[in-house]
């Protein structure tokens, strides 16, 4: 006797709220070692550099632990999760970097501190268009 394998139903209304819950815990995580790593790297290797780098570490991380918690049980193709981190990353870098060429532009010398605050008020913008990514194509229902 074989047992058929169910599909889970579509989405719901309670699969959004905890998958909201979830992206919203890892986000801020993710943001707060996004934060950390660009005050201990600024130092070092400027602003620019430090968002870089920054990004690079948590974006694999962020997505990795979507992948296995918040979408739980949600299939997709490793190409797919690969290349979502690499859109990820550059959207995150090209944004980050051009928030912080507008404020120099805006700002003579702008401090660690106001960095760092325009990052995560940049961050939070685009972490809800990446929520909307991963729910609607990187982790979509087939």
């Amino acid at each position: 006797m074989t047992m058929a394998v169910r599909e889970p139903p579509a989405s719901s209304p309670e699969d959004l709220g905890r998958h909201a819950a979830w992206y919203v815990l890892a986000g801020v995580v993710t943001t707060a070692a996004q934060a950390v790593l660009f005050l201990v790297l600024r130092p070092e290797l400027g602003s620019q550099a430090a968002n870089l780098v920054a990004i690079a570490i948590t974006t694999v991380g962020n997505t990795e632990f979507h992948r296995r918690v918040t979408f739980e049980g949600r299939r997709s193709k490793a190409t797919k999760r690969h290349f979502q981190d690499l859109l990820t990353f550059c959207f995150y870098a090209g944004y980050g970097s051009l928030v912080l060429a507008s404020l120099d532009v805006l700002v003579a010398q702008p401090s660690a501190l106001l960095e760092t605050a325009v990052l995560l008020a940049a961050s939070l913008v685009g972490g809800i268009v990446r929520f909307a990514v991963l729910r609607w194509w990187v982790f979509a229902r087939a």
